[in-house]
């Protein structure tokens, strides 16, 4: 365990993470809005391929130069992807910008798809290239094993998911203020109940500010004590009565729980 512990350290030390030369806009917003662009410099754009067209399908972090963390729910074996790195519209060219295909898919073992309240909602992807780090191409920070975050942390969700329940996705990356709502009161009866795992961690629920279809797999931005900003969730599922469903947050793959699996996933592949 030891070699691989240090292997995730060098990586993280190699490249520098968590700090975007561009600094995003961090007002309290109370809906979502264009991010300052290139302002999340990890966030990237999973595209599938359908009638010769590429579309957007989920995001995802950029971890390591060759390694993309994103949700299990993303990934389905039959279909062709690639990753865009260095996006901020998804619709026009952007110097800068590069796609890139996958090398490999790694789902973690105990998903199921069918039950999704299960958990270990979490893929990697490794990529054919590595990447070229630029003021648009950053590492995200992965926490500290087991970190939890107090009740109503100041994060950020972003994304290019549907802009309302059933609306279309949005062209420019959107972001929004999400404190984070603590494993007591988001498993409460009214809220997620048993549904919800220690594994997990809740986002929102004011029944304003939610992630959608589109901003599963993409990160919850959240700024530790030294100022670098970590990803400490992957978007995961939301309620089927809608994205914005008030007592019913995001509900997000608790990244910190899954430090061991990341790194001997990028270790062993």
């Amino acid at each position: 365990m030891i070699p691989i512990v240090l292997a995730s350290v060098l990586i993280a030390c190699a490249f520098g993470c968590g700090t975007p030369p561009i600094e995003p806009l961090t007002t309290r917003v109370v809906n979502g809005v264009d991010a300052k662009p290139h302002s999340w410099p990890w966030q990237i754009s999973l595209q599938y391929e359908r009638d010769g067209e590429w579309r957007h399908t989920c995001g995802g972090s950029l971890i390591a130069s060759n390694w993309v963390m994103t949700a299990a729910h993303c990934i389905n074996p039959s279909l062709s992807y690639r990753v865009f790195v260095g996006k901020h519209n998804l619709v026009e060219t952007e110097e800068g910008s590069q796609a890139i295909i996958p090398e490999k898919l790694v789902v973690h073992e105990k998903w199921n798809p069918i039950f999704v309240a299960f958990g270990n909602d979490i893929a990697l992807i490794k990529l054919s290239e590595h990447v070229t780090l630029t003021d648009h191409v950053q590492l995200g920070c992965i926490p500290a094993a087991g970190t939890v975050l107090d009740n109503q942390y100041p994060c950020y969700i972003t994304g290019w998911g549907r802009v309302y329940t059933g609306g279309p996705i949005a062209d420019n990356l959107q972001q929004a203020l999400m404190p984070v709502v603590d494993h007591a009161t988001c498993s409460k009866p009214d809220w997620w109940g048993i549904a919800l795992r220690t594994t997990m961690v809740c986002a929102g629920g004011d029944g304003i500010v939610a992630g959608c279809n589109g901003d599963s797999g993409g990160p919850l931005n959240c700024k530790n004590p030294e100022g670098v900003w970590e990803v400490h969730g992957i978007a995961s599922f939301v309620s089927g009565l809608g994205c914005n469903y008030v007592k019913k947050p995001t509900v997000f793959t608790r990244v910190s729980n899954f430090n061991d699996w990341i790194d001997q996933a990028m270790m062993s592949n």
